[in-house]
């Protein structure tokens, strides 16, 4: 090829749009929930109700891996990504402006298909990532510190955005400016590099062999169980943070510096990933960055003060974000290509899922003892590394050179 090659400057602008556009997709999809729960308290609605709302925007997000085929079968995973923006950003503004005016069916029922398509927004983008990052793994390893950094924001702009809005305005307002994000989400993904579909069709898994084949694939179930068990384990730390204040002689508003050091520590992490990307097998990496997120949460057990317990929940994060890049290189690397889209799907679909699931056991079991959730999500977590290890070592025996 003579002249200047254009998947020299591609890689770069694409992977800015990808930013731009995941941010905003994310930012919707972790603000959405705190949208609909302050909406319905703020008007006088009970408690169980918006509970019920709330879980109607995060419950469907288990079924997207059974709608994400499209995402391996179309001829421009495009489309589906942006349809589903569009889809998700409707459906969130048409519960939110109903939800005074109609039967409560109605809001909820828009907001189970907000939540089914949630997951593209999530595992399905990221899908995306490889074909833009550039071919080499630096590169590839680099992209994905970007997209870890996406996830954090998203997580920290969202909800943010809805305290902001709802005390200059309401939570309505709030809700209809993070649909309006995901319109805006759509069109960059649309400005995404095109990628040709990787395999025809009919040579696509459907949903449950997909999961057959990642359960059977060594690297993948490795993904797939440390993915959940961390997922699990640092969803205890908010309920942990606001329960450990008075021990750590502080007041009880205290818990929001904790969780925003852990906050910040996961965008430190992913800032650090961008800058020094992860090297190695991403097999190997996941297992030893699961024991250092076990070994901060054991830290963040033991920390006598609230400065140091401050510095151990910014420790965490960092070590999530670094775990969390190397379960984004492993789905990359090892997923057979007529099944990448879903695999990414499927993973972030169960890692939410434990999250949710982490956070219910901590509320459950913290009144038995104020240290137990910490000990058993430390626990649990350096023993699924430890299983990993083994597991791996044991499917190949050879000895390193």
């Amino acid at each position: 090829m003579t002249g200047g090659d254009p998947s020299e400057s591609r890689p770069r602008w694409g992977l800015t749009r990808y930013v731009a556009a995941a941010t905003l997709a994310r930012s919707a999809d972790g603000g959405g929930v705190v949208a609909i729960v302050l909406i319905v308290t703020t008007s006088g609605g009970p408690g169980w109700l918006a509970g019920l709302l709330g879980a109607s925007i995060t419950a469907p997000h288990l079924l997207g891996p059974f709608v994400a085929r499209r995402l391996d079968t179309a001829p421009d995973g495009r489309n589906i990504i942006a349809v589903a923006c569009l889809i998700h950003g409707a459906t969130l503004a048409a519960a939110v402006l109903l939800y005074p005016h109609t039967s409560v069916a109605v809001p909820a029922l828009l907001l189970i298909l907000s939540g089914l398509v949630g997951p593209f927004l999530t595992g399905g983008i990221s899908s995306r990532l490889p074909a833009i990052a550039g071919p080499s793994q630096h590169s590839q390893r680099r992209a994905q510190g970007w997209d870890v950094a996406t996830y954090g924001l998203g997580g920290t702009v969202g909800p943010s955005i809805v305290a902001i809005i709802s005390a200059w305005s309401t939570p309505t307002v709030a809700a209809l400016v993070l649909a309006g994000g995901t319109f805006i989400a759509a069109v960059i993904v649309r400005l995404l590099p095109y990628a040709a579909a990787a395999t025809h069709a009919s040579e696509v898994p459907k949903p449950l062999r997909t999961l057959g084949i990642m359960l059977a694939t060594g690297p993948l179930r490795r993904t797939l169980y440390l993915t959940m068990i961390v997922a699990l384990s640092v969803a205890v730390l908010p309920i942990t943070a606001v329960s450990s204040t008075a021990g750590l002689g502080a007041a009880a508003s205290a818990a929001g510096a904790l969780t925003a050091a852990y906050g910040l520590g996961n965008l430190a992490g992913s800032a650090g990933v961008m800058i020094r990307p992860l090297k190695g097998e991403a097999d190997k990496l996941m297992t030893r960055l699961a024991l250092i997120v076990a070994a901060a949460l054991a830290a963040v057990l033991i920390a006598p003060d609230l400065w140091l317990a401050v510095a151990c929940y910014a420790l965490a994060g960092i070590a999530n974000a670094y775990f969390f890049a190397a379960t984004l290189a492993a789905r990359s690397e090892y997923s057979p290509i007529e099944g990448r889209g879903q695999i990414f799907v499927w993973v972030g679909a169960l890692k939410i899922t434990a999250g949710s699931a982490g956070t219910a056991a901590a509320g459950a079991v913290i009144g038995t003892s104020l240290h137990l959730p910490l000990i058993l999500a430390a626990s649990i977590t350096a023993l699924a590394a430890i299983c990993s290890a083994t597991e791996r070592k044991a499917a190949d025996p050879t000895p390193a050179a």
